[in-house]
């Protein structure tokens, strides 16, 4: 109980930051616009060559590099907390480490699921076909999900509120970009590029997004497996560190 009343506690924290609220719910949407209107004028001859802006395609990458807005949001809860007294008054309660993390990251689920869901729904108005299969995508994107706020917990953990902005607002968006198979196929480059790219889990988020969506259900879960291991290794990772710094500042 009383971590659900931690958790309701940093839900209202994030509603009344509403600028950035808007921000990470839309900025996607924009990208998914904006990326559209590009692939749209395209010439046929090189759209058929290339399908990576082609909404079926687009929108399951766009809706997993949206969630890396979730970093961000984790992270500056987190750090701020950290630099008030706020955090010292609550290491006297019951609560524990774990307790911790998962008030952060609860809050943080139901807007995830909205984000992806909001994406989605204006894709349909952008030409794509409306299936079951989109209920799927929003159920295959919560591992990565928790793997972007777990990012931005630990590293709000460590470091302090300016930072964060850094690390979770540009680098972290940045490498979520790059090695995600959203822009461009990956494996067109090969190299070290491509094993970075296999051993992140940005490029197995998206590839499993969109075997969901193409309806390739025996393809999700060979991808999938392995954003659930980052998740599970990046989250308890939080919790050890929040541990350690718990007793630290005690």
């Amino acid at each position: 109980m009383k971590m659900l009343a931690f958790a309701t506690r940093n839900t209202k924290e994030i509603l009344r930051d509403m600028l950035t609220l808007l921000f990470g719910l839309g900025f996607p949407i924009i990208l998914l616009l904006l990326l559209s209107a590009i692939n749209a004028g395209i010439p046929k001859e090189a759209a058929a060559a290339s399908t990576m802006f082609q909404i079926q395609n687009l929108t399951p990458g766009i809706t997993v590099f949206g969630l890396s807005f979730m970093s961000l949001f984790s992270s500056m809860l987190i750090s701020k907390d950290r630099t008030t007294s706020f955090i010292l008054r609550l290491f006297t309660s019951p609560l524990k480490p774990k307790d911790f993390i998962l008030g952060y990251t609860l809050p943080l689920l139901p807007m995830a699921v909205v984000q992806t869901a909001i994406c989605y729904i204006v894709s349909l108005f952008l030409g794509f076909e409306f299936s079951a299969n989109m209920l799927l995508a929003l159920v295959v994107n919560i591992p990565m999900s928790v793997v972007f706020i777990a990012l931005g917990l630990l590293f709000g953990t460590i470091l302090n509120e300016k930072a964060v902005g850094g690390i979770c607002g540009a680098l972290l968006t940045n490498l979520s970009a790059w090695f995600s198979n959203i822009w461009f196929d990956t494996g067109l480059v090969g190299g070290w590029f491509k094993t970075v790219a296999d051993i992140l889990p940005f490029s197995h988020g998206v590839n499993a997004g969109r075997y969901a969506v193409s309806g390739e259900y025996s393809q999700i879960m060979p991808e999938l497996i392995w954003v659930i291991g980052y998740a599970v290794v990046l989250t308890v990772t939080a919790i050890i560190v929040f541990s350690v710094k718990m007793k630290r500042d005690k």
